[in-house]
């Protein structure tokens, strides 16, 4: 039976002690429908990323682990989200501009509850510092819900096509993407166009309360470059570059859509502009173990909840 304590510092400590890594244990799925050298199987241990990997990042803007979570480390992770009601009361509604409407709920820093160990990991934040080159920090975590036949469509994007209004000036950035159900098409899974990271900026424009892509230029690289469905199994993990043009389609099925979302800055590029999200604050990385060995699932202290209003690129409401 899980304890709702408050004790996560153990895990914290000791990090980088060989004993407590283990070694690399990764494969790439041959069979995988993602293109080639981007979709691998994670079984575990120290998730250390080669050149191969970093080119392919480089090239077509994304990677995918599967089982980064196990279903252990996910079901805490679960218990966290959905038990705590702190947390879905500071959700906030963003619509499509059909009638449909998606929840996301968003905080600046990641705390130390179960879900701030996952965005403080080794495996999520160790490997986004050697997929973006340097020192990373927490630029927020969002958990984003698409509820069973009425969660709503996110327009293409990208995420820099904002973020560059933060006044962060290089696209030295990147998300983590966890599914905590299973994404399917017909749920409205993660859709994205390999390659599209390498076109630089988009104009960005208001699309019905949301901020997406110029709609002619997007279509206009549809003729270049092939989009593609990413489906993925509850606890499975996308890495993808802040300037990898993605979208979501609206959820008509049973079956509902939860994602949890760790998106990171390089610590260089410490934004400008004071804005909603954070400049350069350190980032205590843990251990991989953390995310077992955490017992608080209630302390919600620290993490700064984004309150309706305060981002200007989104018309999200309670």
């Amino acid at each position: 039976m899980l304890r709702f304590g408050m004790r996560c510092a153990s895990a914290a400590r000791g990090l980088g002690h060989g004993n407590s890594l283990r070694r690399r244990r990764i494969s790439m799925i041959a069979s995988s429908p993602l293109p080639t050298g981007t979709d691998f199987q994670y079984d575990g241990g120290q998730l250390t990323m080669t050149d191969s990997m970093k080119k392919t990042f480089e090239e077509s803007g994304f990677l995918v682990f599967r089982n980064l979570l196990s279903a252990d480390e996910l079901g805490r992770v679960r218990i966290a989200l959905e038990e705590n009601s702190a947390i879905l009361n500071e959700s906030i509604a963003v619509s499509d501009g059909t009638g449909r409407e998606s929840r996301l709920c968003l905080w600046n820093h990641p705390g130390t509850d179960v879900t701030g160990m996952v965005g403080r990991a080794e495996k999520v934040a160790g490997t986004m510092e050697q997929l973006l080159g340097g020192e990373v920090y927490h630029y927020h975590t969002k958990l984003m819900m698409k509820e069973a036949f009425t969660g709503g469509a996110f327009v293409w994007h990208q995420d820099y096509g904002y973020w560059y209004m933060n006044g962060c000036l290089y696209p030295q950035m990147a998300t983590a993407f966890i599914a905590v159900d299973v994404c399917r098409k017909e749920n409205g899974c993660m859709q994205v166009i390999p390659g599209s990271n390498q076109l630089g900026r988009i104009e960005h424009l208001r699309v019905a309360g949301q901020t997406g892509a110029d709609d002619k230029r997007v279509e206009s690289i549809k003729k270049r470059l092939q989009e593609t469905h990413v489906e993925m199994e509850p606890g499975d993990a996308l890495f993808f570059h802040s300037l990898l043009l993605h979208k979501s389609n609206q959820n008509s099925s049973p079956q509902r859509r939860w994602a949890f979302l760790c998106a990171y800055n390089r610590a260089s590029n410490d934004p400008i502009i004071a804005h909603h999200h954070p400049q350069y604050t350190p980032l205590e990385k843990v251990l991989n173990s953390a995310i077992l060995e955490c017992e608080n699932f209630t302390d919600l202290s620290g993490k700064d909840f984004l309150q309706p209003g305060t981002d200007k690129t989104s018309d999200g409401k309670r």
